[in-house]
């Protein structure tokens, strides 16, 4: 839901459950990407003075109760002294106890209320009114009145359940990493000078090779307690599995240490060789670990990516890009996967003619829509009523289904989402068959010139 779309009057969501999830092995990642729009809508609504209200009740939470706070709240909140305040939060909270009523008990994953009076990009207030079940059960309890809505709840339902931990460790130094999802972070660093072996002959020789194996020693040490005190929390190990990898025998040396912690050992789930330390080595373990990790979606996003990639190396024609190909090829049905940046800027604009009562679709970007000459009609000059507008990717989440294909959001934060976003507009699709689009094109141009996705392609490849 985009901060637009959440300053509508009311809104009412219900969560899609198990059934569509068990049908759709995307669906749970989709269900996130709506949460994920609708906790960045909320986080960019301000309003004046304390008049919005979040209210955040866990699985195990009583409505009796939590209806005896809002009451306690609105007699509470008859006292503020600045008239404007005080009906701006007085009507929230009612706002808030109406929602309420519509539930006989906490659904199985908790209850989420926002109720409040935002300010518009244009200076206006409008009502938000809002309740739904999480997509997963939420283990909170809040409420908070303030001039913004507080969302953190939400977005810790968002981050990736399995989280993996990385050691590449090597003679000049170790990094700790962790890979959930798509987001790859760097936990810690270690620097490290041994010894080298010397040739030096007579008496000196033993104590030289003593004072080596010492400080090696001494490495595996700080190392495995390193390891202990990044990977475990609570006596508990907070990753679903660590990737050993370095360039020489100090991971195999760490794992056979009696130092190295044993309620970590059975989360060790690969050992690998890499050619490089600290950061490229952590990158080189994460494409070696692919196998073993092929379901984080930071794999799964250069996999498919690959794949694309594969398809127009091969000049295979089983390929498009672009909004108004990848919409031509959707229109035919001949997209098997779907591939749309997630941060996609645009619009599926709905656009009257007044005088004949048509109805155009157009896809534009936010400079596309700023420029006046898009809301003309181009034959007659008349302007051209806007009678809908939703986000793009907010549509194809919706409707994607009824295209007979799969939906996959990426990111940029991947090498290869950074080229996919920056050299082919972001959103494109790999083809059942091929697909000829310059013979479409000419045959367009011989049809129909009101043709429902005709849009100004400036901007896009």
């Amino acid at each position: 839901l985009s901060c637009t779309a959440a300053c509508a009057s009311v809104v009412r969501r219900r969560p899609a459950t198990s059934v569509t999830m068990a049908d759709d092995d995307n669906a749970e990642e989709i269900e996130m990407w709506k949460v994920r729009r609708l906790v960045k809508g909320l986080q960019e609504a301000r309003g004046n003075g304390t008049s919005m209200i979040s209210l955040v009740i866990p699985p195990k939470g009583q409505i009796n109760l939590t209806a005896k706070m809002l009451a306690d709240e609105l007699g509470t909140a008859s006292n503020i002294k600045s008239r404007v305040n005080r009906q701006s939060v007085l009507a929230a909270i009612g706002s808030a106890q109406q929602r309420l009523k519509l539930y006989n008990h906490v659904p199985p994953n908790g209850l989420v209320i926002y109720c409040g009076t935002v300010l518009t990009d244009e200076g206006k207030e409008k009502k938000v009114n809002m309740d739904f079940e999480p997509f997963k059960p939420i283990n909170t309890s809040l409420y908070m009145c303030d001039n913004k809505f507080h969302v953190e709840a939400l977005a810790d339902l968002l981050q990736c359940d399995s989280k993996y931990g990385f050691v590449v460790m090597d003679g000049h130094g170790t990094l700790f990493g962790t890979l959930a999802g798509n987001h790859r972070e760097v936990l810690h660093k270690v620097s490290v000078d041994l010894p080298k072996k010397h040739g030096r002959g007579g008496q000196s020789a033993l104590r030289f090779a003593r004072l080596r194996l010492e400080k090696r020693q001494n490495y595996v040490r700080k190392i495995a307690e390193l390891t202990t005190q990044l990977f475990i929390t609570d006596d508990r190990p907070n990753v679903n599995g660590i990737v050993m990898a370095g360039s020489a025998d100090f991971k195999n040396q760490l794992l056979q240490s009696d130092l190295f912690d044993q309620r970590l050992q059975p989360h060790i789930i690969m050992i690998v060789d890499v050619s490089y330390g600290g950061e490229n080595g952590f990158n080189q373990a994460i494409e070696l670990s692919a196998e073993a990790l092929g379901n984080i979606k930071f794999i799964k996003e250069k996999k498919l990516i690959g794949k694309y990639f594969d398809e127009i190396s091969q000049d295979s024609g089983k390929y498009c890009f672009g909004v108004k190909d990848t919409l031509a090829c959707l229109e035919m049905g001949a997209i098997e996967t779907l591939i749309v940046w997630e941060d996609l800027a645009v619009d599926r604009c709905v656009l009257l003619n007044s005088q004949t009562q048509e109805e155009t679709i157009h896809f534009f970007t936010p400079e596309q829509q700023a420029n006046n000459d898009n809301m003309k009609d181009p034959e007659t000059g008349v302007d051209l009523e806007l009678t809908e507008k939703i986000p793009m990717m907010e549509w194809l989440a919706n409707e994607y289904k009824n295209f007979g294909c799969t939906l996959e959001f990426i990111t940029d934060r991947s090498e290869e989402g950074s080229q996919f976003v920056r050299g082919f507009g972001g959103v494109g699709g790999i083809l059942r068959y091929q697909v000829n689009l310059a013979d479409f094109e000419v045959a367009s141009d011989h049809g129909d010139s009101s043709d429902e996705y005709s849009s100004d392609d400036e901007g896009y490849i």
